[in-house]
């Protein structure tokens, strides 16, 4: 199986009919969003009411059909570890949108995120731990200085500033992505002020534990990696508390779901 370490050709795997997800481990899966018409009526079938009401408030076409997908993919991947059709899985929401799985009408212990970013998908699944994913497309037309001196710490703004133009933008989204997944672990959203803890900027890192810059002594630990998403993106993932085992499965909206 693959494993954090692996970060060759070979790290996105066809997952196996029947999965096995340990207390212990957390399964990235990855999926591309332009499907065919036939595929696209197949997600549409299996959405809920309240998101198929969210579709249509695109404005859009591209973006409608992107949600529709994403979400579709979702369910297909979460019946893939509880027993119940894609069409039947319910959701409730935190105070800040983040979804929960429902189980006979209680909060069931998978948790998830997911995450997209032009035509790629990115979906964090483990059992009990929060966990937030976040990926961005670097040709994402944006201004990095501006944003990191706005939103980031005055350390991690400094340093992506102090960096050659060429490499400004890599890693303004390796600054971002790893933020953005935090707060999406900790459910909060952007309500969570991102120069309130700091994440490195190198690319590589395999795993580092974050802990809020303000409050030290009675922050949780939590965990990050960086996601290998495809070529033209930044992704990072980050899991409540220490060291976990990543697998990474290729999703297959045909057959392979």
């Amino acid at each position: 199986m693959a494993s954090q370490k692996a970060q060759s050709s070979g790290l996105w795997q066809s997952a196996p009919r029947k999965l096995v997800l340990s207390d212990d481990e957390v399964h990235v899966w990855r999926a591309y969003l332009l499907q065919t018409g036939s595929m696209m009526d197949r997600f549409c079938d299996v959405l809920a009411e309240d998101e198929v009401a969210r579709s249509k408030r695109f404005r859009f076409d591209s973006d409608r059909q992107k949600f529709i997908v994403a979400r579709g993919v979702l369910r297909l991947i979460l019946c893939r570890y509880i027993a119940a059709e894609p069409s039947q899985l319910r959701f409730t929401y935190g105070p800040y949108g983040k979804p929960v799985l429902l189980d006979k009408g209680e909060e069931c212990s998978l948790r998830f995120n997911l995450s997209h970013s032009a035509d790629l998908a990115l979906y964090a699944i483990s059992d009990k731990r929060e966990v937030g994913i976040d990926v961005e497309s670097l040709n994402s037309n944006i201004a990095p200085q501006g944003i990191a001196r706005r939103f980031f710490s005055s350390r991690e703004a400094g340093e992506i500033c102090g960096l050659p133009p060429e490499r400004q933008r890599e890693a303004f989204f390796h600054c971002w992505t790893r933020k953005e997944a935090y707060v999406k672990a900790r459910g909060e959203g952007l309500s969570f002020p991102l120069d309130r803890f700091e994440v490195p900027l190198a690319s590589g890192t395999s795993v580092t534990l974050l802990r809020e810059i303000r409050e030290l002594e009675s922050a949780s630990i939590w965990s990050l990696y960086q996601v290998p998403a495809a070529r033209g993106y930044s992704a990072a993932l980050v899991v409540e508390g220490g060291r976990c085992g990543l697998r990474f499965w290729e999703c297959f909206t045909g057959e392979g779901l």
